[in-house]
């Protein structure tokens, strides 16, 4: 069964960082497209940042513009998404799934392969 298992999310004081790990099971990540999403409690699911394996194309949200970075380590077989000054508004889980559609112009769905989550709660 093709999933992701995240990873490295905690508590975290505003204006720290975190960095998140997103590893598949199951699958490599050669010529896929792979997306950060995050859920805050009572809300929707939204997308974050993402990453095309084959060009190492990215696009990023305008939540997450200036503040997070997506990489890809290829020996690693995994998706990075580095977060810095985070706030209490970025306290979700955060989620990673593959993504059909992902450039620097661009990152649509649909969306498969969801992992577990990894919560990551900013608080004082």
């Amino acid at each position: 069964q093709r999933q992701f298992v995240e990873s490295g999310g905690g508590l975290v004081q505003p204006g720290g960082s975190l960095r998140l790990s997103c590893v598949p099971s199951g699958f490599n990540l050669d010529f896929e497209k792979i997306g950060w999403f995050r859920q805050a409690p009572g809300k929707e699911r939204e997308k974050v940042a993402c990453i095309a394996s084959s060009d190492g194309e990215t696009y990023y949200t305008s939540s997450a513009k200036g503040r997070f970075t997506i990489s890809l380590d290829h020996a690693k077989n995994t998706v990075f998404l580095q977060t810095a000054s985070l706030n209490v508004e970025d306290t979700a889980v955060y989620y990673c799934a593959t993504s059909s559609y992902c450039s620097n112009y661009m990152f649509e769905g649909p969306y498969e392969n969801w992992g577990q989550g990894t919560q990551v709660t900013v608080s004082s």
